[in-house]
């Protein structure tokens, strides 16, 4: 599979030829069981010391001639605390365990910390596809409402020179007007305030997929507005979260390092 190298002022370089994961067939039920695993959610499950913060003993002994103990009371071996006592004598109530007030659930949900897990080239296949989903216009207008009945004439997926690394804050975005034309507008990240009670429940904000920048290993550039990633960070969500397909421009060193997936 080929594709064009573009220069920071859009036009054709020359053609080059992509790596494998480019034509990978694109798996989205693979991909979907992936980003099950990779989603992180709040354990459910009860606080593992609730019920069990107060002084009770586990067993109060009946051995006769002990001190602090229940026998004679005629009183049932729960575990108990100590509300009063004057010298030898107590007033125990029940606590801890589950037929008490204030006690612990009989059986409450147990907090999974181990997670799911995914086999190792079932995620690699997932990788592939993913990345491989970059180059299909349909899933592009299926994950930007805004691109919806209009034709995608860029080639994808985007790839640039290594040169714009190395261009200011201002010239990059011009650089990538011109790279992107009319799909500028979905590249760029917008944080937007969310309606509603969304901020009582630390989901102020939302913002739109925008564009993800792929560049090699060994590169590194400061920018914002836009995602930025190494070919050896990067994971399934950054090209499919929610649904794969996502708007990609990688360097030529990143597709040079992208020949080694497997």
């Amino acid at each position: 599979m080929k594709t064009q190298l573009l220069s920071i002022d859009g036009k054709k370089i020359k053609d080059i030829e992509l790596p494998e994961c480019f034509s990978e067939k694109i798996r989205e039920d693979i991909i979907a069981k992936v980003l099950d695993v990779e989603r992180k959610e709040q354990p459910y499950g009860v606080f593992w010391r609730a019920g069990k913060q107060n002084s009770a003993s586990g067993i109060i002994s009946h051995m006769r001639h002990k001190w602090k103990t229940q026998y004679g009371h005629g009183i049932s071996r729960v575990p108990r605390k100590i509300m009063w006592r004057r010298g030898d004598q107590f007033y125990w109530i029940g606590a801890e365990v589950a037929n008490t007030r204030g006690g612990r659930r009989a059986h409450p949900h147990k907090v999974d910390l181990a997670g799911k897990k995914i086999n190792k080239k079932e995620y690699a296949l997932a990788l592939k596809s993913a990345i491989s989903s970059t180059t299909s216009p349909s899933l592009l207008e299926k994950k930007y409402s805004s691109l919806q009945g209009k034709k995608i004439t860029l080639a994808l997926p985007v790839i640039i020179e290594d040169k714009i690394l190395k261009l200011k804050a201002k010239e990059f975005f011009s650089s990538m007007k011109k790279i992107l034309g009319e799909l500028y507008g979905i590249a760029i990240q917008e944080k937007k305030l969310r309606a509603g009670k969304a901020d009582k429940r630390n989901r102020k904000y939302k913002k739109n997929a925008g564009m993800i920048l792929v560049i090699g290993k060994n590169e590194s550039v400061k920018i914002s507005g836009i995602e930025v990633k190494k070919t050896n960070e990067l994971n399934v969500s950054d090209f499919a979260s929610g649904a794969p397909g996502r708007l990609a421009m990688f360097t030529e060193n990143a597709i040079k390092d992208l020949e080694s997936l497997k």
